[in-house]
C-alpha cells in the first residue's frame, strides 16, 4: 500500500517548523475547544499528531485510490448530461473516499464540523492529491472558497454552507468570462435585486470555470448600473440546488482532464450577497485569488514531486550500453537539477504558508476581540510577507514544474512521450500552472512591489542573520555576495527609470528572479543546516540550486547593465 505523506520525510519535516508552536496556539486558541469537543488537541504535541493521523489518511486514499484513478480518469474525463456535469468515474469514487474519511473541511471551524487545522497542513493535503492526480487537486483545492465565505460572509450564510462543505459539497468560483480573463474588472455578468422575491438575480455568461457545475460557487457580478470597472462589481454565493445554471459546454483541454472547466449560462439565478456592495473585486476576490495561488504553488510542487520520482525510477531502471542510465552524467545532473527544484518549491510553498496562518488567525481573532497593538503589528508584518511571497511562490513553482515535467519526460526519452508512461500526462496538466490563477507575467507585476518596496531586501537580510552550520559558510557566503549584486542591480534599474517607468517594467522579472534565487537559496540553506534526512541530501540541493542560482543572477545583472532605456524600443513589434 502506497502512501504519499509517509513517503516523503521532506514533507513531514514542514510539520515541525519553530513557527507552527505559534500558528497552532493562535488557531486553537490556547486549546479552547478541548472542553467543547472530545477531538480537540488539549496541547501542541495532540494537535501535531492530529495533523499527521489526518494526513496519513489523506496520504493513503491518494497513494491508494486516487493515483490508480488517474490514468483512467484522464482518458474518459467529465461529460455533460442534461446541461450538468457528469464526473468521469474514478473522480466520483476519490471524492467518495475522501467524503466518507471525514477530510472536507479540513481547516474549518469545528462549530460547523471541521477539523480547524492551520493553513499549512491543508495545503500539505493539497499538495498530497495534486501529486496524485492533478486535475483532483483542483475540486479538492476549491475548499478556498469556504474559507473566504468564512472570512467575509454573514454568519447566516456561513451556517448554512460551512457544514456543507464539511460534508464534501464541492465549490467552484465563478470568476471569468468570455471577455474578461485576467481582466477580472470587465466582468458584465449582472446581478438585479428583485424586491419581489427578496433576491439577487444573476444573468449571463462565465467561462473557464473550473468545476463550474460545483455544489457552492461563488460568483463576481456587476451590481451597479453603468460602471465598467472594478467598482461595480461584488460578490455572491449561488446554491446549485436552484438548477437557475446550466452549463452550455466542458472545455476540450490539454490537460487536468478529470477537472471540469465550464463555460455557464445564469438564467435568474437567485444568489446571496457576500459582504457589501461594490467590493466584490477590491476585496473579496483579491483575497480568494491569493488563496487559489497558494493552491497552485500546492498543485505545481504535487506535480513536480511525482514527475522527479517517476523520473528517478525510471533512471534506475533503463539501461543502455550495459549500466543504468542513471550513472550517466547528463541523466543524473537533470536528476539533482529537478530535485533541488522541487525542495526549493515546497520551501517556499510552507514558507508562505506560514505567513499566511499567522495573519488569518489574527484576522478572525479581531472579529472575536480587539486586538493589542503587538498583535496588530504581527497581523499586518505577516499580511505583508504573505501577499509579497504569494506570487514569488506561484511564479516560482510553476515555472519549475513546466521544467521538472519537461525534463521527467526527457529522460524517459521516446518512452516518455508516449502514453504508456505517467510522465506524459504529467507535463500536461504541469502546462497550465503558469498560466490560470494568474499568468506568470502578471505574477512579475504583482511581485515587483516586493522588490521596489524593500520587502525582499529586509527578508534577505533576516534570513542572513540567521545562524547556520559552519560547514555551509561557503554558500552563506555566495548568498550574501548575491544580495549585494541584487541591491546594486534595484538602485541601478530604478535611477534609470526615473521618468520612464517602461524601463523597470521592462527588468521586472529579472529584477524579481534575482530575488527569488536568493530568498529560496536562503530557504534550502536553513533546510540543510537543520536536518539531515535518508532519502535526501539536502546540502547537496543547496549546493546545486545556489550556485546555478548565483550564474543566472549575475547573468541578470550584466543584461541589465547592458540595457539602455533606448533599447527597449527594439523589442517593440508594430
Amino acid at each position: 500500500m502506497a502512501n504519499f505523506f509517509l513517503d516523503n520525510k521532506d514533507l513531514q519535516f514542514q510539520l515541525d517548523h519553530p513557527l507552527m508552536k505559534k500558528i497552532v496556539a493562535l488557531k486553537e486558541r490556547n486549546f479552547a475547544d478541548k472542553d467543547k469537543y472530545d477531538y480537540a488537541p488539549v496541547d501542541y504535541e495532540d494537535a501535531v499528531d492530529s495533523y499527521r493521523k489526518v494526513l496519513e489518511i489523506v496520504g493513503e486514499i491518494c497513494g491508494d485510490t486516487i493515483a490508480v484513478n488517474a490514468d483512467g480518469v484522464d482518458k474518459e474525463g467529465p461529460r455533460v448530461v442534461d446541461d450538468h456535469v457528469v464526473y468521469a468515474s474514478g473522480t466520483a469514487e476519490n471524492h467518495r473516499m475522501l467524503t466518507e474519511a471525514g477530510v472536507y473541511g479540513i481547516s474549518l471551524p469545528r462549530k460547523w464540523g471541521g477539523l480547524n487545522f492551520p493553513v499549512v497542513p491543508y495545503v500539505m493535503s493539497c499538495e498530497l492529491v495534486s501529486r496524485a492526480d492533478a486535475g483532483f487537486g483542483n475540486i479538492w483545492g476549491l475548499q478556498d472558497c469556504a474559507e473566504t465565505l468564512h472570512e467575509f460572509a454573514s454568519d447566516e450564510i456561513n451556517d448554512e454552507y460551512m457544514p456543507q462543505v464539511c460534508a464534501g459539497k464541492t465549490c467552484a468560483m465563478d470568476l471569468t468570462e468570455p471577455d474578461a480573463g485576467s481582466d477580472l474588472q470587465a466582468v458584465m455578468l449582472k446581478a438585479t435585486w428583485n424586491e419581489e422575491k427578496k433576491t439577487w438575480l444573476l444573468n449571463g455568461v462565465k467561462r473557464f470555470i473550473t468545476n463550474g457545475d460545483g455544489d457552492i460557487s461563488l460568483v463576481l457580478a456587476r451590481t451597479e448600473e453603468g460602471t465598467t470597472d472594478a467598482r461595480g462589481l461584488s460578490l455572491f454565493v449561488y446554491d446549485r440546488k436552484h438548477m437557475a445554471v446550466k452549463v452550455r459546454r466542458i472545455e476540450h483541454k490539454m490537460g487536468i482532464i478529470g477537472s471540469p472547466t465550464c463555460e455557464l449560462v445564469f438564467t435568474d439565478a437567485p444568489a446571496r450577497l457576500v459582504g457589501d456592495t461594490k467590493m466584490g473585486l477590491i476585496r473579496y476576490v483579491m483575497a480568494l485569488m491569493n488563496s487559489a495561488r497558494l493552491g497552485i504553488g500546492a498543485q505545481s510542487t504535487g506535480i513536480s514531486e511525482a514527475a522527479y520520482r517517476e523520473a528517478l525510477k525510471y533512471a534506475q531502471e533503463r539501461r543502455q550500453f550495459g549500466k543504468p542510465i542513471i550513472e550517466f552524467a547528463p541523466v543524473y545532473e537533470m536528476l539533482t537539477n529537478m530535485q533541488a527544484k522541487v525542495l526549493a518549491s515546497r520551501a517556499m510553498l510552507y514558507e508562505t504558508s506560514r505567513f499566511v496562518d499567522v495573519y488569518k488567525a489574527y484576522y478572525h481573532i479581531s472579529k472575536e476581540r480587539k486586538l493589542e497593538k503587538e498583535e496588530r503589528d504581527e497581523m499586518k508584518e505577516y499580511n505583508k510577507l504573505a501577499d509579497a511571497y504569494t506570487p514569488l511562490l506561484k511564479l516560482f513553482s510553476s515555472e519549475y514544474c513546466n521544467q521538472v515535467t519537461y525534463d521527467a519526460i526527457q529522460i524517459h526519452g521516446g518512452s516518455g512521450y508516449m502514453k504508456d508512461y505517467p510522465v506524459e500526462r504529467l507535463a500536461r496538466d504541469a502546462r497550465i500552472t503558469n498560466i490560470y490563477e494568474g499568468t506568470s507575467q502578471l505574477q512579475v507585476v504583482a511581485a515587483i512591489k516586493g522588490v521596489t518596496t524593500g520587502v525582499y531586501l529586509s527578508q534577505m537580510n533576516k534570513y542572513e542573520a540567521m545562524n547556520y552550520n559552519s560547514d555551509l559558510d561557503p554558500l552563506h557566503a555566495t548568498l550574501k555576495a548575491m544580495k549585494a549584486e541584487y541591491e546594486t542591480t534595484v538602485k541601478l534599474v530604478e535611477e534609470r527609470s526615473v521618468g520612464n517607468s517602461e524601463y523597470l517594467d521592462f527588468h521586472a522579472r529579472r529584477l524579481v528572479e534575482m530575488a527569488g534565487h536568493i530568498i529560496l537559496g536562503y530557504l534550502l540553506l536553513y533546510e540543510a543546516s537543520e536536518r539531515e534526512c535518508g532519502c535526501v541530501d539536502y546540502r547537496t540541493a543547496a549546493n546545486v540550486y545556489i550556485k546555478a542560482g548565483a550564474a543566472k543572477n549575475t547573468a541578470h545583472k550584466v543584461y541589465i547593465e547592458n540595457s539602455t532605456p533606448e533599447d527597449i524600443a527594439m523589442f517593440r513589434i508594430d
